[in-house]
């Protein structure tokens, strides 16, 4: 038979409840937590997780539900909240729904018998509408996207001044017909086409909004289209780096060029979007920030379940490059056009 807990406390010579605070990373001198982890390597003790999650009936282990891990933008907010996990001496488990809000109901569910000690989420706008966090034995931190006004902490972005900043930086520099690309499923989409709006608004520019899945695929369709309509964007602001990616496809497969014919810019500053020609346009979020933030605003909340809910609210970074550059060839046709 394998070695017990009480085996492990003879060696160590502690009593059986300080290891079971070491295991917890309950409160112990480093002295002691080094006597027991001694003890535990020595000895091979692996602890029975089931009978332990039985008795406290909850786990030491958070959720988190992506909307869709191959968005860059959530592979490196999970990798900030696995971070603070760990050193925490929590485990995560990553579920992603794909944008589904059934999906979503059901990784909720799993949490639930899981008996996870909270979740990180962030939900489609079905699911944000919908969400009651009475129904949940664990708080809930949501990311990227806010539920109903003061029902969970979250941690977002200020999209509508981020994509009016954007919107802003096209104008200041001689584009007038922006199309703006923003995904449907989410409140971030909307809340940035909203930016968007605003600042086409203020400077008396006509809108024009498409909103479509949040993914490459979709915005290469949509955007090949778009190209071919007789007054065809001078640039195109999308709304995520998915959506900027098939925008980017899109541009190309029609022989356009950046920015000489179209400008293009976006959202998310990843790897890629610093490579092509003379750099894409973007605005910079925080992500590590947005991951790790929430799962501190967790640990918090565990800490002190009578806390008032948070709601934290992060800015972007506009990062200015070539796919923008002044148009001045747009601004000369739009002068000649003038009555």
């Amino acid at each position: 038979m394998g070695a017990k807990i009480k085996d492990v406390a003879a060696l160590a010579g502690v009593s059986v409840a300080t290891v079971s605070r070491v295991l917890s990373n309950g409160p112990v001198s480093a002295a002691l937590r080094q006597q027991v982890e001694a003890a535990v390597q020595q000895l091979g003790y692996s602890p029975n997780l089931s009978a332990r999650r039985l008795r406290s009936q909850h786990s030491q282990t958070v959720g988190l539900i992506v909307s869709d891990i191959r968005n860059p933008f959530f592979t490196a907010v999970s990798r900030a909240v696995e971070d603070v996990a760990y050193q925490a001496g929590m485990r995560v488990i990553l579920c992603n729904a794909d944008e589904n809000p059934d999906k979503e109901a059901m990784y909720l569910r799993l949490m639930q018998e899981e008996r996870v000690c909270g979740v990180i989420f962030s939900p489609t706008t079905v699911s944000a509408r919908r969400f009651r966090p009475e129904r949940f034995d664990f708080p809930v931190v949501m990311i990227d996207r806010a539920g109903p006004a003061g029902a969970t902490d979250a941690v977002v972005l200020d999209n509508r001044q981020a994509a009016a900043q954007l919107t802003e930086h096209l104008l200041a520099n001689g584009y007038r017909r922006i199309g703006g690309l923003f995904g449907n499923s989410g409140a971030t989409g909307a809340e940035r086409a909203a930016g968007y709006r605003d600042a086409m608004t203020a400077h008396g520019q006509k809108s024009d909004v498409r909103f479509v899945v949040p993914g490459s695929e979709a915005a290469d369709h949509l955007v090949r289209q778009w190209l071919c309509e007789p007054a065809r964007p001078q640039a195109l602001l999308a709304s995520n780096g998915l959506l900027l990616l098939g925008a980017l496809q899109a541009v190309r497969a029609s022989g356009l060029a950046i920015p000489d014919d179209i400008g293009l810019a976006g959202f998310d500053n990843d790897v890629w979007t610093g490579l092509v020609g003379e750099g894409l346009t973007v605005i910079e979020q925080p992500v590590y920030d947005i991951g790790a933030m929430a799962m501190d605003m967790l640990l918090s909340r565990l800490r002190s379940p009578t806390l008032a809910n948070r709601l934290l609210v992060l800015h972007g970074t506009l990062l200015a490059r070539g796919s923008t550059r002044p148009a001045t060839h747009q601004v000369r046709i739009e002068s000649s056009a003038a009555p």
